[in-house]
């Protein structure tokens, strides 16, 4: 998270970068590939600047909780991110 975007979502749109899946279990044991979860969690890398009569509660650098299938996938600058809106963000950690 070291640079900038160059993109600016429109509206009450954020984009998210979602934390890593978890390689092993609290027990230590190994999580292949294709029984992780997708995360829920991420920060917040860029955020609109929301509707006319709702500013943008969340700003940059937030940790967030979202739902499961929250977001569209994108790749921006060869990193995978979520674009969503900011109604689908549960909670700021």
């Amino acid at each position: 998270m070291a640079k900038k975007l160059n993109v600016t979502p429109l509206h009450d749109r954020v984009i998210v970068k979602p934390a890593k899946a978890e390689e092993k279990t609290a027990g230590g044991i190994i999580i292949p590939d294709t029984a992780k979860e997708k995360p829920q969690r991420g920060t917040i890398v860029a955020a609109g600047p929301g509707k006319k009569d709702e500013p943008v509660t969340v700003k940059v650098g937030d940790t967030v909780l979202y739902g499961k299938y929250a977001g569209t996938e994108i790749q921006i600058e060869g990193e995978d991110l979520l674009i969503m809106r900011e109604s689908d963000i549960l909670a700021i950690v």
